[in-house]
């Protein structure tokens, strides 16, 4: 539930002030028959947001148990590296998101509505695809039960309530700090993603090292047991890890939460 939580919570946030700043745009400049054609476009985006993460579930339903070895490690993959590139871009990216989006709007009202819709549908659908990629396969790493899937629900909303809360200016968030705090959260659950992903492959025999493990506590708790639960979706532990696996993990979180607590923080984008 944690992690599904946060993983929506942050994405949802930044699709929800990427909306915020598009409509507070077009209504300051007194132009509020453009609201129809954004709304429109964030709606189809999140459409397809939530049919990515019903064909995944389907998809995966659908496969044999190999198949499903190697679709469940490949979209691991895939994920921690849209992830890592996610995090990374919102913090470089947001000094100048605002101007950039303020851009986009004034470059579409010379193509008509359509290019407007297709801009916030852009703009709101990065977050979204990456967001069902993501809680797909973190649903994978935890197992899919009923507290992540509140956990997911719950995130959305308190997203879309921050969001109208910091439009309306009702609060004031220090979205650098929050931003930053939440980047290194979804660093430490990709992770855990990843290994997940190793752990696919090696059954596939594809990635050497299955059945060496580094430890084996499975005899005394559970994968499917509450701690065993917590604990795979805070930080990515595995009852039974191999050497491959804990290698990648450690490798993964010391390089890119060096390189991300390095980088330059990101301003706030909204003021």
């Amino acid at each position: 539930m944690l992690s599904t939580f946060l993983i929506a919570l942050r994405e949802g946030l930044e699709a929800a002030l990427i909306v915020g700043i598009l409509v507070a745009y077009v209504v300051k400049t007194g132009r509020r028959n453009l609201l129809v054609p954004i709304w429109t476009g964030v709606g189809i985006a999140l459409a397809a947001s939530f049919a990515l993460g019903g064909f995944l579930s389907f998809t995966s339903a659908e496969l044999s148990e190999r198949g499903e070895q190697f679709f469940a490690g490949t979209t691991s993959f895939l994920a921690v590296g849209l992830v890592t590139w996610m995090v990374f871009w919102m913090k470089r990216a947001a000094r100048t998101l605002r101007e950039e989006l303020h851009g986009k709007v004034d470059n579409a009202l010379s193509a008509g509505p359509f290019a407007l819709a297709a801009a916030a549908f852009f703009a709101v659908a990065r977050e979204g695809l990456e967001t069902a990629l993501f809680v797909y396969t973190n649903f994978k790493t935890v197992a899919a039960t009923s507290s992540a899937s509140i956990g997911l629900v719950a995130g959305l909303a308190l997203a879309v309530i921050l969001g109208y809360m910091i439009y309306n200016r009702s609060i004031k968030l220090n979205l650098s700090k929050f931003f930053t705090i939440t980047g290194i959260a979804l660093i430490i659950v990709a992770a855990g993603v990843l290994s997940y992903g190793v752990h696919e492959y090696q059954e596939l025999g594809w990635i050497p090292g299955d059945g060496s493990y580094a430890w084996d506590i499975s005899s005394v708790m559970a994968k499917d047991s509450i701690a065993g639960t917590i604990l795979a979706g805070t930080i990515g532990f595995d009852v039974n890890t191999s050497w491959v696996q804990l290698f990648l993990y450690v490798s993964y979180l010391a390089i890119v939460l060096r390189l991300y607590t390095k980088s330059t923080p990101a301003k706030t984008l909204v003021k």
